[in-house]
């Protein structure tokens, strides 16, 4: 109508696609996430065929004898990226990798950069739900754990 101003429209634009949203990664990210891609399926391979404490010894053996840094709040901020990428490339990569599997990537690239992380197993829930859940923990913190309900069970 003339004289009126014109409404608003509300935006109908749509979230980013996948694709929009790798573009804008940076560079450093990119790499990561497709080398947690690329290791995802190896680790699932082979928890197919040897027991979890195998391969975690695996894995332990073949990150020792870095030399250990200091975990400094540059250093956190950077694992938790490691850990939000890994359960990305969990979501998205050719296998659907569970947070085991994710966690231990991410526990031994955390070792290999001379830090010293934790794998936790636990369980996730209280009361009536139960779900058996991993993580890694950095100087006291879960990476990446939207849930704080976790408990870990001793010895891990």
């Amino acid at each position: 109508m003339p004289g009126s101003s014109p409404s608003a429209e509300p935006d109908r634009s749509l979230p980013p696609s996948a694709w929009a949203r790798w573009r804008q990664l940076p560079a450093r990210d990119k790499r990561d996430l497709l080398l947690l891609m690329l290791l995802l399926p190896c680790v699932h391979a082979a928890l197919a065929l040897f027991a979890v404490r195998r391969v975690r010894g695996w894995l332990e053996r073949h990150s020792a004898g870095r030399t250990a840094v200091a975990c400094t709040p540059e250093r956190l901020a950077a694992a938790q990226r490691l850990a939000e990428l890994a359960a990305i490339a969990g979501r998205r990569g050719a296998v659907a990798a569970s947070c085991l599997r994710q966690a231990l990537i991410v526990w031994w690239w955390l070792r290999r950069r001379g830090l010293s992380p934790q794998l936790r197993i636990g369980t996730l829930g209280s009361g009536t739900e139960f779900a058996a859940h991993a993580w890694v923990e950095l100087d006291g913190v879960a990476l990446a754990q939207r849930d704080p309900r976790h408990r870990a069970i001793a010895g891990w």
